[in-house]
């Protein structure tokens, strides 16, 4: 980082717990795992435990959880 750069240009990196989320490296914003859109930290509504991965939404959140869960498409038809 240069003396130009704050945390507010960079990447955070963050450990996603239940419900809540933990910052290990400052930064502004976090990518969404399936469409790398950047989300503001103050945004962050979705994310994944398990596979540790940010989503832009709560359609691309289902959209990957289906995707990773095929049963769970099953279930959604019915």
């Amino acid at each position: 980082m240069n003396r130009f750069e704050g945390p507010g240009s960079r990447e955070a990196k963050i450990r996603y717990l239940d419900g809540d989320f933990q910052v290990l490296s400052p930064g502004a914003f976090v990518l969404c795992s399936v469409t790398s859109e950047k989300i503001p930290l103050d945004e962050l509504k979705y994310w994944s435990v398990g596979r540790q991965e940010a989503y832009a939404d709560a359609r691309i959140s289902l959209e990957r959880e289906i995707e990773m869960n095929p049963a769970l498409r099953q279930r959604s038809k019915a």
